[in-house]
């Protein structure tokens, strides 16, 4: 059975993930981060426990990364890494989510489920805000994946755009001075 992880499932989320981490197939996730995050990960599940576990981060109104994808070593060639990847597609086309990407040492596995390899610089959003606190940012060796969603269209999806020049305008208090006069506090940039 695959569905959305719960709280009490995280030590055995982080054992799965982290056990992967340890032969170097992704990158380790904490306690704490896997805590914060819980939504995004779905799990499968046979007698009770969880044997595997996929995660679905919103990056953009367009883009999700697929990410943390791993089965237990006792549960693995039985199809749950395509299960547990449809499922987050799925949600991705319910979101409403056009595209998705992952960063992968098995492009062979993604090439099978419809991804595309890209140079790592298209994703410009990843790179620039997870990947530079990365351990392996200078000498990363992932290969970078998208999948297109079948049947969500890029162009109903909100671009990003600059704010309107009055969205960073700053009220300024009047304050009292020293000889009961009101004057205006500045306020720099």
């Amino acid at each position: 059975m695959i569905r959305h992880a719960s709280i009490r499932e995280i030590p055995d989320v982080a054992a799965i993930i982290n056990d992967c981490a340890e032969h170097g197939l992704m990158l380790h996730r904490s306690h704490s981060y896997l805590y914060e995050h819980v939504r995004d990960f779905h799990v499968a599940i046979e007698d009770g426990r969880v044997i595997g576990v996929c995660g679905l981060g919103v990056v953009w109104a367009n883009l999700a990364e697929l990410y943390a994808l791993a089965v237990a070593p006792r549960a693995r060639g039985r199809g749950l890494g395509n299960q547990l990847v449809d499922a987050c597609v799925g949600e991705a086309r319910v979101l409403g989510i056009p595209r998705l990407f992952c960063l992968t040492y098995e492009r062979s596995f993604f090439e099978k489920l419809a991804f595309d390899v890209v140079d790592r610089q298209q994703l410009p959003l990843k790179v620039w805000s997870e990947c530079v606190r990365c351990l392996k940012n200078q000498t990363c060796d992932e290969i970078a994946m998208v999948r297109n969603i079948d049947g969500v269209a890029e162009h109903d999806v909100p671009q990003p755009s600059a704010p309107p020049d009055d969205q960073y305008v700053v009220p300024v208090p009047l304050t009292v001075g020293q000889a009961g006069q009101q004057r205006r506090m500045s306020q720099g940039p």
